[in-house]
């Protein structure tokens, strides 16, 4: 059985990866990472490491190359770099990952421009805001807000000070995807993936913006199900 790992953009969790689960059940098994912090993990402490975040899943990678099946990756914005960091883990094991899918993030290489890190709350949301283009219901209210806050800071801070290690480079296909009104991930940015590969990367273009992904995910679905059939 083929499976697709998939890494969560920052402030969701693994329940967001619930519907795919049963709409890609006939060709990958999905598993959700469940980062500390959010939902069955909320009383932890969220990282705020690239590295620290994927050294906890060491065990998941080596049960999984254990396991023999084909490994997909999959994640958009923060969750593509934690992907990336964990197709690189799988390099050296058999059999490794087959592929990664990469949505909304520029390549590892590149820096974003605009940083939130550090300001007050008011003015960290509506950084936060103004970057995804998308702001999640529950941030409205106040208690919701003051519980979620910290996770949310985390993983901004997590993704804004991830640099890339020098020389970390896969050997596998990387399918990049982009909201075509995104305008936080140009496609220059997105074209930057190809220093992370040394095989051809493939860019997609999809309807929406930068947070197409929780308006409507079943247009990465045919990508999924067309590059398994091709491995």
């Amino acid at each position: 059985m083929r499976t697709l790992v998939c890494f969560p953009f920052a402030g969701s969790g693994a329940s967001f990866f619930r519907s795919w689960a049963h709409a890609l059940r006939d060709e990958f098994r999905v598993l959700p990472i469940q980062l500390p912090g959010r939902e069955n993990r909320l009383g932890e402490e969220p990282y705020l490491d690239v590295s620290q975040a994927i050294n906890s899943l060491q065990p998941e990678i080596d049960r999984l190359a254990g396991d023999g099946g084909e490994i997909f990756a999959f994640g958009h914005s923060l969750g593509a770099v934690l992907a990336y960091e964990f197709a690189l883990r799988l390099r050296d094991l058999s059999p490794g990952c087959q592929r990664l899918f990469v949505s909304g993030s520029p390549g590892p290489s590149r820096l974003r421009a605009g940083r939130a890190t550090g300001l007050n709350d008011g003015d960290f949301l509506d950084q936060v805001r103004s970057f995804a283009g998308y702001s999640h219901p529950a941030l409205d209210d106040p208690e919701m807000r003051e519980l979620l806050l910290p996770m949310i800071r985390a993983d901004v801070e997590m993704h804004e000070n991830y640099r890339a290690s020098a020389g970390a480079i896969l050997d596998i296909p990387v399918t990049c995807v982009r909201g075509r009104e995104d305008d936080l991930v140009s496609r220059e940015d997105v074209a930057a993936w190809q220093g992370a590969t040394n095989v051809p990367i493939e860019i997609v273009e999809v309807s929406g913006g930068h947070m197409y992904v929780a308006e409507d995910p079943g247009q990465l679905f045919g990508l999924f199900m067309s590059s398994a059939l091709a491995a």
